[in-house]
């Protein structure tokens, strides 16, 4: 939803949960235990993370490759969910998601963005949906990638992100208070992302948050 409010506006897209995944990806691929926060914070601040935009997406390039579809498994996203709870990786990835803000014209997407990373943002925006809906969602987009995985794997690992990022002590997922709640649930993509642009219109902003 976030993408496509971006590519209305012609606003570049920031998918902060792809940030924290190429950071998990790279410990499962070098073998780093998530849970260390001294391995992983010496990995965050030697790597080569960026968001590049290129032909209508965005890129996620780690040391030069283009992981964009690897860091999607379920798994990864497990394991972001670890690393994002350490200090110096969301210290990192803060100085990165605000230096990409700089100047506006971006519709950033994350768990904490309305909290914490772009306080000041001219629209925030909190997207809620069952914990069943996203992990049916999550279950198509998996099984369009050719991953073989079933529902009930899928749900299990939404509700476990869910319970970690809501009870992590450094920046937790909750609703900013001066955020547009939007119940998803059982509603189209196209729906909501109009829902989104009348929000856009109506404040005239250069800068949307999504969480």
């Amino acid at each position: 939803m976030a993408k496509e409010v971006a590519k209305a506006l012609g606003y570049l897209h920031v998918d902060t949960g792809a940030m924290y995944r190429a950071v998990a990806w790279h410990c499962l691929e070098n073998r780093i235990d998530p849970l260390d926060e001294k391995a992983v914070s010496r990995v965050v601040r030697g790597i080569d993370l960026r968001l590049v935009p290129k032909e209508g997406h965005v890129v996620v390039s780690l040391e030069g490759e283009d992981v964009t579809e690897k860091i999607r498994q379920p798994r990864v996203g497990e394991l972001a969910a670890h690393v994002a709870r350490h200090p110096a990786v969301r210290e990192e990835m803060l100085r990165l998601q605000r230096k990409l803000a700089t100047g506006g014209g971006v519709v950033m997407d994350g768990r904490d963005i309305g909290t914490v990373v772009l306080p000041h943002a001219d629209l925030k925006v909190f997207l809620t949906a069952t914990a069943e809906e996203r992990a049916r969602r999550r279950h198509r987009e998996l099984l369009a990638r050719g991953e073989t995985i079933t529902y009930q794997e899928v749900y299990q690992s939404v509700k476990r992100r869910d319970e970690i990022d809501s009870s992590r002590s450094i920046s937790p997922l909750r609703k900013a208070e001066d955020a547009v709640e939007i119940d998803t649930t059982g509603r189209s993509i196209t729906e909501v992302v109009d829902e989104i642009l009348a929000l856009c219109a109506a404040k005239g902003g250069r800068v949307c948050s999504t969480s």
